[in-house]
Order: C-alpha cells, then sequence, then structure tokens
C-alpha cells in the first residue's frame, strides 16, 4: 500500500469507528484488499473516499464507507454463500469472499466483468466468481443464497427474492425511485416473508434489466 493509500485508509477507518463499525474481521478483509488495484489511476487518491469514484463504462463504485456498512450489515459468515447484484470493480466481491465460502458476482457489462475477474486472479481468490448476466431478478439457477447484497435501486419491495435466499437469510438493497433518495434496507427472511429495517439514505442508479450488448 502507499503512503497515499495508508493515509487514505487509516482515515477510512477511523470513520468507521465514529459510525461504531469495529469488527475484527471486516476491518482486516477491507485491509487485505488492495483498494487501489480496483480504481482507475486517475483517481487514485480518491480510492478511500467517502464518495462514490468513477469506473469504466460510466459506471462508479460505491465509496468505502457505503462499502463498510453494508459488508457490515450483512453479517457475513465463513459458511455463507453470497449472491451481489452489480460488480462495478469487483471490490466489495473481493472483501466478502476473504468473509464468506463462497461469492457470485453479477456484472452488466462485458469490459467490468473481464477486469473483475482478473483482478479475482491477481488476488489468489478461489471462491468469488463473476458473471455476465442479467441480475435484476436475481441469480436463482445458482441459489438459494444466505446473502444478498444489490447495489441498484427497486421501486418497490422485491419480493421474489425470497425464494433465492435460505432461511433467515438476509437481502440489502435500495427501495425508492429511481430519480432522488433511496432508503437501503435491510430484508431478513421470514418464513416466506421478509422482515424490515432500514439502515441509511442513499442515491443509487434504478435497477437495470438486459446486459450491455457492446461494452
Amino acid at each position: 500500500m502507499t503512503l497515499d493509500g495508508r493515509e487514505g485508509f487509516a482515515a477510512f477507518l477511523l470513520r468507521l469507528r465514529g459510525k461504531g463499525i469495529v469488527g475484527k474481521e471486516l476491518i482486516a478483509a477491507f485491509e487485505a484488499t488492495p483498494r487501489g488495484d480496483f480504481v482507475p489511476e486517475r483517481w487514485q487518491e480518491a480510492a478511500w473516499a467517502e464518495g462514490m469514484v468513477p469506473i469504466e463504462c460510466g459506471e462508479a463504485i460505491e465509496g468505502a464507507d457505503l462499502q463498510a456498512q453494508v459488508v457490515h450489515a450483512l453479517a457475513i459468515e465463513p459458511g455463507h454463500r453470497v449472491l451481489e447484484i452489480g460488480a462495478g470493480s469487483g471490490y466489495t466481491a473481493a472483501v466478502m469472499a476473504r468473509l464468506a465460502a463462497r461469492v457470485v458476482t453479477v456484472e452488466r457489462f462485458k469490459t467490468l466483468t473481464e477486469q473483475a475477474r482478473r483482478r479475482f486472479e491477481a488476488l489468489g481468490l478461489t471462491n468469488v466468481f463473476v458473471r455476465q448476466a442479467d441480475g435484476a431478478g436475481g441469480l436463482a439457477m445458482e441459489g438459494p443464497f444466505d446473502r444478498i447484497i444489490v447495489w441498484a435501486a427497486y421501486e418497490s419491495l422485491p419480493r421474489n427474492f425470497v425464494d433465492q435466499l435460505s432461511s433467515g437469510g438476509i437481502m440489502i438493497a435500495p427501495i425508492g425511485p429511481a430519480e432522488g433518495e433511496q432508503v437501503l434496507t435491510k430484508l431478513t427472511k421470514v418464513g416466506s416473508r421478509f422482515e424490515r429495517e432500514e439502515i441509511g439514505i442513499v442515491r443509487l442508479q434504478p435497477i437495470a434489466s438486459g446486459i450491455a450488448a457492446a461494452i
């Protein structure tokens, strides 16, 4: 980690501590995953910032603080199978792979899919798999999952995911209008329904169907 990277990571840790996020396993997973390798070179100084960081294909990855807040709320355990909708650069999936038994991350863009796959291979992560696919409805063929995270917003409660979660499983997704703020919502499967808990307010892109044809 470069000097700027170490300073950025130290500032990140202080912000997490202020939010009560202090789990040793979580912190170790972030520290062991070189964030600079997942961010375009021109944005290296902003790698550990709170705000979103632009990446290829006109996309952006969430700020490190939001990623940590979500992974913390997921409460991933060593035996868990995790599904992520919206791989982006692959960073969050790489972090979660250090906490879970298996991570499957789905991305619409071929370029981002291939980049994430190369990054996972370079880090020697063998339990994380990236798919170029339409993830709007989940990935039923590879479920059930113990944890699901979606980095795009649904206008209403995504009830179809209930069947893709194991009993007691947790899903986190933004719910709200395409334009404006959404509620980052933690959904815990109880029987055949969800119990809801609001985590915070976010502004993320609406969920998109299909895959990108060219990029």
